[in-house]
Formats: C-alpha cells, structure tokens, sequence
C-alpha cells in the first residue's frame, strides 16, 4: 500500500564513462539502478554531452494495515517461486576456504583497513557511483555486520497500525505514477535493489552537505533518514509493470469486470442464495442468537465508500451492536470470526 509519495527524483538516465588509462568511453543505461556502473579504472564524465537526465517518482509502500492471516498465507503460497541458479554468470574468483573465513572473522579491522583505501564514493542527480562496486558487493556478501548508519535511534518504518509486521520498500516508478495515489494498493514486478553502497553514500552525502553549508541543510535528520533509509531495512523496487488493485481478496479474480472473470461472477450468483443464507446462520449463531443483528453485520461488512460529497462519505453503513456480554471474550471471539470472513479487520478494543 502507498503510505507516502515523495517528490520526484532526477537520476541519470544515459551517462558515459572513461577509462583513466585507455581512455575509452562506454555508454550506459542507468534505469532500474540506483548505483552506477563503473568498474575499476573508470570514472562518470559529468560533462559529456551524451548524458541524458530523466525523472523518476518514488512511493514509500508499506504492507496493507490490518491485512488477515489467511490472505496472507494464500499469496505466499500462490507465489511460491523455485529458484534456479543463473547459468550466464560465471565467478572470476576461488571461493575461500573456512580457515580464510575464520581469519578475517578474527581480525576484522585488518580486512577494513586494506579496503579503506580502494574505494572511491560519489552521487549525481540522484544515482550514486562508486569506483569498486564488485569489491563492496563481495564484502557484503561475506556476512559482515556493518552498522552504514549511525543511528541514535531505532528507525521507524512508520507502519499506519501499531504492531504490524512486514517489509516496507520505496518504489522507484518510471512511467504513468500520476495514476496512483495514497492508499492504493499495488502490485509491482520490478528489480529489487538492496545493494550496501547506498547506505554509505547516502551517509557521506549527508555528512558532505552539512560540511559544505549547514543552512542549505533545510530537512532534518529524521526526514533524511525516512527520504534515505538504509537498504538493509527499506530495499528498493523499480517497477516494471504496476497495477492498482480492486481487492486484496486472493480467492477472487483481480479484476470482476474482465470478459475471463464473467465465469466467476455468474457462478457465484448462481449459488448467492444458500451462501447467504449459510452465513446468516452463522453469524446468528456468534451473536448469541440475534438474527436481525446478523443481517445488520452482513450489510456492515458488504459496504463500501463509492464516493464523497464534501465530508460526507456516501455508502458508509456503520454498525454499533449493544447489549452483549461484559467480558472482552464474546469481543475478542467475535473479532476472530470476522477476521476468517474479510481480507482485513483491526482490533481497537
């Protein structure tokens, strides 16, 4: 879900870079990046003509408040995906051996000080460059627990509803981002980025800015920390192809207007009448007995907002049951059964 939308970011779309000793100048892309690609002895000429700057929107989405287990649970399991290793890359280098392992773990402050040296950070426009990428994706890959930021406080993945767990992401969107807005719910295919790099630049930047004139530093720090959080915590997508959804409900077809979801729809109708009178029995039955109660929370729960005049949402049907039993048991029962019927529900008792 679209928790916040930031303001748009200029990245380099086209760059060149030139090779310090042969000089040779190579083209690149830089959609779907947030590092550069620049190996060893190259560098990003910032005055070439060919660089070509684009612009690009970033959401900050967070998982859907109050989603229930069982929808949980259903998309897990409908996007179980088997992994396979990738046959075009082939590693140019040994694997190390256990007791290489076990001297760098034993002497990690000698590893830091040979690589101190070696790497060379930048950012432009929004993309960040380092001069060694592979070496810094290599010391990430070993297992090493560096702290990029120093936080003095836990960082806060602003989630809308106390106690909620998942991961929270910034989507980077490229094209047609004016369709969407706060609150909707998205489903993305993109390239996930997690890369350490951006943890240390963002850092460096920050610590740069506020060197070269502190009033220009017009956010605070917790801004920056939630415009930048580091990737360990809040990786980044790039998105593909996006689609906003109608409904988080996995036993329906994403779309019910569909020619292919016709089938559904006529099938369901066809058999609305015993369900209905299924679940009206049901619901009688948790609230003690009350049936005109149970028809009151079936009209509550098939409600919706289908537009606003001024402050007044039309389709709101709010329910207020009285009379029920002293003790938070019949609540809490009630709120479990209500959670097995809708694909969202939250507990405020």
């Amino acid at each position: 879900m679209i928790q916040d939308m930031f303001d748009p970011e200029f990245y380099m779309g086209v760059y060149e870079t030139v090779n310090r000793n042969t000089k040779a100048r190579v083209l690149h892309f830089g959609k779907y990046r947030d590092v550069a690609e620049c190996g060893p002895q190259q560098e990003v000429d910032l005055n070439s003509p060919r660089t070509t700057t684009l612009e690009r929107q970033t959401f900050y989405c967070v998982p859907v408040p109050g989603e229930s287990t069982w929808v949980k649970e259903a998309y897990v399991n409908a996007n179980q995906a088997r992994v396979s290793p990738s046959t075009s890359y082939t590693p140019s280098r040994h694997k190390r051996s256990y007791e290489d392992d076990e001297d760098m773990d034993l002497q990690p402050n000698k590893q830091k000080d040979q690589h101190a040296g070696a790497r060379q950070a930048g950012s432009v426009g929004g993309l960040q460059w380092c001069g060694e990428p592979k070496r810094l994706e290599t010391e990430a890959s070993t297992g090493q627990r560096l702290n990029f930021l120093n936080l003095s406080s836990p960082f806060d993945l602003n989630f809308p509803l106390p106690g909620e767990k998942g991961p929270a992401c910034l989507v980077k969107v490229y094209e047609d981002w004016d369709c969407f807005k706060v609150n909707d719910v998205l489903e993305l295919y993109g390239v996930l980025s997690v890369d350490p790099v951006l943890s240390i630049l963002n850092n460096d930047e920050r610590d740069a800015s506020s060197l070269l004139d502190p009033m220009e530093c017009t956010d605070t720090a917790e801004e920056q920390r939630v415009h930048s959080p580091p990737a360990s915590l809040v990786p980044r997508i790039h998105v593909v192809l996006a689609q906003k959804l109608q409904h988080i409900n996995p036993l329906l077809p994403a779309c019910l207007n569909k020619e292919e979801s016709k089938t559904f729809v006529s099938g369901f109708m066809s058999e609305l009448s015993p369900v209905r009178a299924e679940l009206l029995g049901f619901l009688t039955h948790a609230l003690l007995g009350d049936s005109l109660a149970a028809e009151y929370l079936i009209l509550h729960l098939i409600s919706t907002v289908y537009t606003r005049r001024d402050v007044l949402p039309l389709g709101k049907f709010t329910v207020n049951l009285s009379g029920c039993p002293r003790n938070s048991t019949f609540t809490e029962h009630l709120y479990r059964i209500i959670q097995h019927l809708v694909p969202a529900v939250r507990s405020i008792y």
